[in-house]
C-alpha cells in the first residue's frame, strides 16, 4: 500500500518598495518575511513536512516584477530521504525577473541521503536588464555522521531564457552508487559536496576573474553567454563548501548573506 505523500505549492511575486504583490501558499510549503533592507523583499521558505521523499510533489514560483528586488532563501537545509522502489520526488521551480528587477535564489544545502530519488527542474525567465543570482548546493551524506550514499537517483534540469532566447541549459544526473561516481577524477575527485552558481547581470564578465579567485582550485567559472556567468564548485563536505560559497555570493549579490546561512 502506498504511503501518504507530501504536496506543497508556493507562489510569490514582489513589487518595488520591498512589497508583496501576490502570495499563495498551500500544503507543506510556507513562506516567512523577515525585515527587508535596501529595497529588496526577503522571503524564507520552509517545508513543514521536514524533508522530501519519493512521491512528494512541490512547486515554487517566484517573480520580481519590473524594477523590484526579491531574495528567496530557505529556513534550513532541505533533506532528500530514502524513497520506496519506483517512487520519485519532484520539485518544480519557476523564477522570473522583470526589466530592471533583481532576484536572488539562495537556498541552503540540499542533503541527499542514501536511496533518495528526486527530480528537480528550474526554469528561469529574464527580461532585458534583469539581474539574477542563483546557487544550488548539494551535500551527499553528512561526513560527521559517517553517512555514505551508496544508492540513489538525482536529476537537476536548468533552463534560463533572456528576452525569450534560451541562453543556458544544464543537466546533472546521478544514479546508482553515488559515492563511487563522486570518486571519479573527472566528476568529483572524492568530493562529498558540490554547488552550481548562475549569475546574470549587465557587465557580469567583469566579475569573472574575481570569482575564480574566490572559488579556489576546486571551482571553475566561465562566461557562457554575454552577461552570464556559470560556476561549479566541489568540496570535501558541506562546511568547506559554505566557506567557498559565502564569499562568492556576497561578492555577486553586493549584499550580506541571508541570516539563515551560518558557518
Amino acid at each position: 500500500m502506498r504511503q501518504p505523500r507530501a504536496r506543497g505549492v508556493l507562489r510569490l511575486s514582489a513589487k518595488p518598495g520591498a512589497r508583496i504583490a501576490d502570495l499563495h501558499q498551500s500544503g507543506s510549503l510556507k513562506a516567512l518575511f523577515p525585515a527587508s533592507r535596501h529595497g529588496i523583499l526577503n522571503a524564507v521558505f520552509l517545508n513543514t513536512a521536514g524533508g522530501m521523499t519519493g512521491g512528494d510533489r512541490y512547486a515554487i514560483q517566484a517573480e520580481a516584477l519590473e524594477g523590484a528586488g526579491l531574495c528567496v532563501t530557505s529556513q534550513a537545509a532541505e533533506r532528500l530521504y530514502r524513497a520506496q522502489p519506483d517512487e520519485i520526488g519532484q520539485m518544480e521551480v519557476s523564477l522570473r525577473v522583470g526589466a530592471g528587477g533583481r532576484l536572488d535564489w539562495l537556498p541552503q544545502e540540499t542533503i541527499f541521503f542514501d536511496a533518495a530519488s528526486v527530480r528537480r527542474r528550474f526554469d528561469v525567465t529574464l527580461d532585458p536588464g534583469a539581474r539574477f543570482l542563483a546557487v544550488e548546493p548539494l551535500v551527499f551524506g553528512r561526513v560527521a555522521m559517517g553517512e555514505v550514499v551508496r544508492e540513489g537517483r538525482l536529476t537537476d534540469i536548468w533552463r534560463l531564457r533572456r528576452g525569450g532566447k534560451l541562453l543556458f541549459a544544464d543537466n546533472i544526473s546521478f544514479a546508482g552508487d553515488v559515492q563511487a561516481v563522486l570518486q571519479r577524477p573527472a566528476v568529483g575527485a572524492g568530493a562529498g559536496a558540490l554547488a552550481s552558481l548562475l549569475f546574470s547581470a549587465p557587465g557580469a564578465e567583469t566579475l569573472l576573474a574575481p570569482l575564480r579567485d574566490l572559488l579556489g582550485p576546486t571551482g571553475g567559472v566561465s562566461l557562457v553567454a554575454p552577461d552570464l556567468l556559470f560556476a561549479r564548485i566541489t568540496a570535501e563536505d558541506g562546511f568547506e563548501l559554505r566557506k567557498r560559497l559565502i564569499p562568492a555570493i556576497t561578492r555577486l549579490s553586493g549584499q550580506d548573506i541571508p541570516k539563515t546561512w551560518t558557518l
